[in-house]
């Protein structure tokens, strides 16, 4: 890999080596990216791609939201999309949205714009392309509900656009991502009062304020919630609400959150995450499933 990293193709955007990951994730943890690559915009990254070496592990991360960066850090090229990537425009009923565009920035323009549907984006942590990825959602609602198509780039560089069908959208995941990099997607809402809307959105951003520990360093929600349960119920009935592991923490507030308390390390919180399976798998015979996306080589 190392050599494959000392070969690789010019490029108009930016690339660092080393670079750390831990300011680019929720959890503040986590060792660093072998290399860092910014591509300057969509052509950047696809020349990138076609040109890279044979055997160059590439991943992407955007802002780190549902992701946990073990200590020994991403081997090969992470890209980030710089802002070139994180443009909204609207069209009628429809809004497109670069994947590097804040969810919550998507709800907003569409609240401006009179369009109705994609209030619970204003819930969802992240950006647009890491919801494609996980088909996010929130109270009720999720990304494919909303979805139209999706511009993406293959792992030769090549661009592809992908339909709903070609998502294969399900709960918590695209099926059809693997590989890609989404690199923007077209959503359709329907007419309501911008006031409206916004109202909406304010209630569901309260409700998250006093459901959720958003002022923590966390990684939104853990665990998917398993069919016809809840996950943070059981957590809770397996006695884990405030469980540490030097760091670590399962949230008092809501206990399908851990949580960063200041010093923890990525080992902790993935050990005590698999504690919290390990227990509600003892107590209910529920098997927990991921939901945050862990990444990189343990230390």
């Amino acid at each position: 890999m190392a050599a494959a990293c000392d070969m690789l193709p010019p490029v108009r955007g930016s690339i660092a080596r080393g670079a750390p990951l831990r300011d680019h994730v929720w959890f503040r943890v986590g060792g660093p990216a072998e290399i860092l690559f910014r591509p300057a915009d969509m052509e950047d990254l696809c020349d990138f791609l076609a040109a890279r070496p044979a055997g160059l592990h590439v991943s992407v991360i955007g802002v780190g939201s549902n992701l946990l960066v073990r200590d020994g850090g991403i081997a090969g090229v992470v890209v980030r999309l710089s802002s070139a990537f994180g443009k909204i425009e609207i069209d009628g009923m429809r809004v497109r949205a670069g994947a590097a565009a804040l969810d919550g920035a998507v709800a907003r323009a569409a609240a401006d714009a009179g369009i109705a549907g994609l209030e619970f984006l204003r819930g969802v942590p992240g950006t647009i392309g890491g919801a494609l990825k996980m088909n996010a959602g929130c109270y009720g609602a999720e990304i494919k509900d909303v979805f139209l198509e999706a511009l993406a780039i293959d792992e030769k560089g090549n661009k592809i656009r992908l339909s709903s069908a070609q998502m294969d959208f399900s709960y918590r995941k695209a099926g059809g991502a693997e590989g890609l990099i989404f690199v923007e997607a077209v959503f359709e809402g329907r007419p309501d009062d911008p006031a409206a809307i916004r109202t909406r959105m304010e209630e569901l951003s309260a409700n998250r304020e006093a459901s959720q520990p958003i002022r923590a360093k966390t990684g939104g929600s853990t665990f998917k919630n398993p069919p016809g349960g809840k996950a943070w119920a059981l957590i809770d009935e397996a006695g884990c609400r405030g469980l540490a592991l030097g760091g670590a923490q399962v949230s008092d507030k809501h206990t399908n959150f851990l949580i960063n308390t200041g010093d923890a390390s990525a080992a902790e919180l993935e050990a005590l995450g698999e504690e919290v399976r390990k227990r509600v798998l003892e107590k209910s015979g529920v098997a927990l499933e991921w939901e945050i996306k862990r990444v990189g080589i343990p230390s």
